[in-house]
């Protein structure tokens, strides 16, 4: 076996598939372009992590189980005009997670939480920040059924892990006060370690009805807005948009 052979062997048992497949190409770069050895490894090595950066980027978006992959790009800012993008841009640096802060999106359905939520959330998915989506009710049957397992520590601490978390559609459903309460437990626990995204289509003095409990509600508010950033968003919805350009395309 040569050594060539031999050095491609290698590279598959590191697993260095990159380098593997591009070999021939870097060093016929360095042979007719008389870069020397230790530069051609520095490029070598160089291109291998960019390559394994970008595979972990993928992977942690897909790992953050998004319902969609809607950046900020996509999100029309022109529609939503009482939406401030400098602010929205602002939180795109994600220097709420490092400040630990929370993101409340507040508004009727349709009007862009979501795809706000989510684009932040790619955002922080590919700096290969710790990040995972769930909708409210989807994380209160979790909760719940752990609790019937005996299991509630665990998943609690599971959710805990994540360095953000985006809770979406709070308001939409009911909870009772199990649910509350383990919700609150788990609010409690990420407060000024973690930082989480919610979207909500009620105000937060409907709280009360949502969970149940007014008290537990307040201790809930109490620990996500204390250090937040609230965004109200006014606006009309994208659904109904969507349709008048539909109806438009008709007339």
């Amino acid at each position: 076996m040569s050594n060539y052979n031999k050095l491609l062997n290698n590279l598959d048992i590191l697993k260095l598939e990159n380098t593997k497949n591009y070999l021939s190409e870097y060093l016929d770069n360095i042979v007719n372009n008389n870069i020397t050895f230790l530069d051609g490894l520095l490029k070598i090595t160089d291109k291998e992590i960019a390559f394994k950066d970008a595979r972990a980027k993928i992977q942690n978006v897909k790992t953050a189980a998004f319902p969609f992959q809607k950046e900020l790009s996509d999100f029309d800012f022109d529609f939503q005009p009482g939406l401030s993008k400098e602010k929205i841009m602002d939180l795109a640096t994600l220097r709420y997670i490092e400040e630990q802060k929370n993101i409340l999106f507040v508004g009727n359905s349709g009007v862009g939480k979501t795809h706000l939520a989510v684009s932040l959330g790619i955002e922080a998915a590919k700096k290969r920040i710790s990040t995972y989506f769930i909708s409210c009710n989807d994380l209160i049957q979790k909760l719940l059924k752990a609790h019937q397992e005996n299991r509630e520590d665990n998943i609690i601490r599971h959710y805990l892990k994540y360095k953000l978390l985006i809770i979406d559609e709070i308001g939409y459903l009911p909870i009772n006060s199990l649910g509350a309460n383990l919700f609150f437990q788990l609010i409690a626990k990420r407060y000024e370690k973690k930082s989480t995204i919610i979207t909500t289509n009620q105000t937060f003095s409907k709280w009360g009805d949502i969970f149940s409990d007014k008290i537990i509600a307040n201790a809930i508010l109490d620990r996500l807005l204390h250090h937040s950033e609230v965004i109200n968003i006014t606006g009309p919805s994208y659904r109904v948009k969507d349709k008048i350009k539909k109806s438009e395309i008709r007339v």
